[in-house]
């Protein structure tokens, strides 16, 4: 049996390269959630015209911030039964109630409905599912996690630019309602599909990774030891890496939730017909998502390269600038589109970032319950910066208010991550 230089034979190659394509069509559905800027604006004319209720900016963003936050809310609790049950059945239960939220909120008539059946259902579904192949890429590619990790949940990034368009075609063909109900069953088939293959590697194939990767100084990506989850909470490591992933989720997830309605303002500011900015607003998501895509797999590669600390410091070098400009230049539509892919593109490279630095700082032995730990940062990033957003419109007027509060908080994650982002002891 031929081998190659890591312990596998060529057909475990290919299998554990099929397992990261799978994990990425996986995330390609979950991460269906990032269209969300096109859905509000069809859930406020929906409610407007059928129900005859006016949503505020707030209110248009409670679905969204729900959806996240219990998102991150569910995934640590999912660390110790992939690990028991396995990826396979996790993902597929996940997926379930992933595409069921979508389908039930075409029934929504209010927006507590719309909170319980996009937010609540859907967050579940998304914090069963999302971790587990994650953790299975990981346990494939100890030698070259970054990368294995960002190309995994690249998917979750691409996912607005195929979804994004596809609920403007479905809308204005069979009506937004009916999207809802198509995309929703179209997502549990995919997911299902997809989680077929998913297993985590033989122990002895899995030990010969490891082993070979410890040898190779350049490629280890290896914690000096394992740290239990209750050891993990004791270190200055994971508050600062804690931290972090709360600013850069912020700023990421704010600037999604409110993409198509911040351009809207811009366009205004720029002196063109909302009827004209809308659908090139919808076609810019294309290169929004593309952006946050491929943010994970390149700040992946980087972290695996430079560290998390220095990956951290450039990450949030990007956001402060660019939340300067679109402060400073607000009617300008091709700064908006720079600035909006800059910040996409770093939501991405934080959702690498994350579980790559868990893994290099706290090993991979309770790796399934650290990272699911670290990812209710991602909750409250949620939280924070699309109420910051929806605030900012209602109090002043302007959803372009909320930018300094961003550069101002990634100020402040330089230096977290300066004085934090080290190996613990």
């Amino acid at each position: 049996m031929t081998t190659d230089t890591v312990g596998f034979d060529r057909s475990a190659e290919k299998s554990r390269w099929l397992i990261v394509i799978c994990g990425m069509l996986i995330n390609l559905a979950l991460g269906a959630v990032y269209a969300y800027s096109i859905l509000a604006v069809n859930f406020k004319t929906t409610f407007k015209e059928l129900y005859g209720i006016n949503l505020s900016a707030t209110e248009t963003q409670l679905p969204f911030i729900t959806a996240l936050f219990v998102f991150s809310l569910t995934m640590p609790l999912m660390g110790k039964y992939i690990e028991k049950h396995g990826p396979r059945s996790i993902v597929t239960i996940g997926g379930i109630l992933a595409g069921l939220g979508w389908f039930a909120s075409s029934y929504a008539r209010d927006v507590l409905t719309l909170v319980f059946s996009y937010g609540v259902i859907t967050g579940i579904g998304l914090g069963i599912a999302y971790n587990a192949p994650i953790v299975t890429s990981g346990k494939w590619f100890p030698e070259k996690r970054g990368l294995a990790v960002g190309l995994t949940v690249l998917g979750f990034g691409l996912s607005a630019a195929i979804v994004g368009p596809l609920i403007d075609f479905l809308s204005s063909s069979i009506g937004f309602l009916n999207a809802l109900r198509v995309l929703g069953i179209l997502f549990i088939a995919l997911i299902g599909i997809c989680a077929i293959p998913l297993k985590f590697p033989p122990p002895r194939r899995n030990s010969n990774l490891i082993s070979h990767s410890a040898t190779s100084p350049k490629t280890s990506q290896s914690a000096p030891r394992d740290f239990m989850r209750h050891e993990m909470i004791r270190t200055r490591t994971f508050v600062g890496l804690w931290l972090c992933y709360t600013i850069g989720t912020l700023a990421g997830l704010m600037a999604i939730g409110v993409a198509k309605l911040v351009g809207l303002e811009v366009a205004q500011r720029a002196g063109i017909p909302v009827s004209e900015a809308s659908a090139m607003l919808t076609l810019l998501v294309i290169p929004f998502a593309v952006s946050n895509g491929l943010g994970r797999p390149i700040f992946g590669w980087i972290t695996d390269k430079i560290g998390p600390r220095k990956t951290a410091v450039l990450s949030f070098g990007l956001i402060l600038i660019s939340s300067l400009l679109m402060y400073m230049f607000p009617s300008s539509l091709t700064l908006y589109v720079i600035v909006f892919i800059i910040l996409w593109m770093n939501l991405g490279g934080w959702l690498a970032i994350a579980p790559a630095s868990t893994a290099r700082f706290f090993g991979m032995k309770d790796y399934a319950r650290n990272y699911g730990l670290v990812f209710t940062a991602y909750g409250v990033g949620a939280i924070l910066g699309n109420l910051l957003a929806g605030q900012a419109k209602d109090i002043f007027g302007s959803y372009i208010a909320v930018f300094p509060y961003v550069a101002f908080l990634a100020l402040i994650g330089i230096i977290i991550a300066a004085l934090t982002l080290r190996q613990p002891k």
